[in-house]
């Protein structure tokens, strides 16, 4: 890639930009492979011991219940499409790269699912029951223990990609976005697991109906799990270590205690609602109260996080407004949430133009990425960007 002439912006805005590149991390590549960094070593261990426990669990019984395994890794691997395309949305302010991304996704599926959680939750519960007996340990063991285990294990991941790439794992968002990636790296082997032990369950009978009904219990549910925790775990433990903004230990402490009190909840929903008002109450949970509540904490903690992000991307952008190749509400709008796109691109008169302004945000955002990639220079790629602004602005 051949570096061309100065950026264009004034001085004050070029500075704010190398600001925002060098706070933010954005461009910097991220490499896996570091021999001489214990993260990826750990990293190497973790997910060859999950993968060994995890051909272990299911090779023992795939001749006689593959069916229904193979039924639950099929419909499981299409129940992750939409997710994906959800997450990489999101994903949209100073990007984290796809590499990155896959490790956490790795690490949820086989470091924090089958190296860390599965062992740790049968010694748990098995601890339980011998204390407080097995009828306890029924009711509330698992929402005494996963929350524990498997919050902690899915938020390594995020801790490993802090010692790999400590300059692109900035902000309590990035946190959020990874630990997002993780949880749904868990949630989809999980749910291949369940999708397993309901066919044994059925001692091999239907075993495409035994995965299917693990499906379309699995699938909503999911909505409300591991992803939506780990992303609200994670996203408070950046605050907690210190790594957002300005000093908000307390915060990040209080999410990281929501996100497991929520999964304790779902873990317990049973125990709780029957507790508290029978059948009628177990239902409340399910359909109503725990949705709504995590929703909510998802809400708060992408409220709090996403500004950092905003104001970085607005920083990044403003080079380009002063020297005329974007107006400030085509910034405003590129680095805003999806109400403020919603916003400026209805304000524009007529369906073209509407059509045009989207194009226009899309290639505002591919050039920031470039611009990043770049290292703040300007660049063929960052030129390239530029004109495929103007093109769109000229097709009117």
């Amino acid at each position: 890639m051949t570096t061309l002439d100065q950026a264009p912006g004034s001085s004050a805005a070029l500075t704010a930009r190398a600001g925002a590149l060098e706070a933010s991390g954005w461009g910097v590549p991220f490499r896996l492979v570091q021999v001489r960094n214990l993260c990826f070593w750990v990293f190497a261990l973790g997910v060859a011991g999950g993968i060994y426990e995890m051909l272990r669990y299911f090779g023992s019984g795939v001749h006689a219940y593959g069916v229904g395994l193979g039924t639950g890794i099929v419909a499981f691997a299409v129940y992750t499409v939409p997710w994906l395309i959800l997450l990489s949305y999101h994903n949209r302010y100073t990007r984290l790269p796809g590499k990155l991304l896959v490790t956490a996704v790795v690490w949820g599926a086989a470091g924090a699912a089958f190296w860390i959680a599965l062992p740790a939750n049968g010694a748990f519960l098995s601890l339980y029951g011998k204390i407080f007996g097995h009828g306890w340990a029924n009711d509330w063991g698992a929402g005494l223990t996963a929350p524990i285990n498997e919050e902690i294990g899915k938020a390594l991941a995020l801790i490993l990609l802090i010692g790999l790439a400590p300059r692109l794992v900035r902000s309590p968002f990035d946190g959020l976005i990874i630990g997002a990636y993780a949880g749904l790296g868990f949630q989809i082997i999980e749910d291949v697991l369940y999708a397993y032990n309901g066919t044994i369950a059925n001692f091999g009978a239907d075993q495409v109906g035994s995965a299917l009904n693990v499906v379309l219990v699995r699938a909503p549910s999911g909505l409300f799990g591991h992803v939506l925790f780990s992303a609200v775990f994670c996203a408070g433990l950046m605050w907690l270590l210190g790594r957002g903004a300005g000093r908000h230990r307390l915060r990040g402490a209080l999410l990281m205690l929501g996100a497991m009190a929520a999964h304790g909840c779902w873990d317990n929903m049973g125990a709780i609602g029957y507790s508290l008002a029978g059948t009628i109450g177990i239902s409340l949970l399910w359909f109503l109260v725990l949705p709504i509540a995590d929703l909510l904490l998802l809400w708060l903690t992408f409220r709090l996080a996403v500004p950092q992000e905003q104001a970085w991307l607005r920083d990044i952008l403003a080079p380009e407004a002063e020297s005329g190749l974007l107006t400030e509400e085509e910034v405003t709008a590129a680095a805003g949430g999806w109400k403020t796109r919603r916003r400026f691109r209805k304000a524009q008169h007529g369906h073209r133009e509407r059509k045009r302004a989207k194009h226009i945000l899309a290639a505002a955002n591919d050039l920031a990425q470039e611009v990043a990639e770049a290292g703040g220079h300007d660049t063929e790629g960052v030129e390239h960007a530029r004109s495929e602004v103007r093109r769109l602005r000229a097709a009117a």
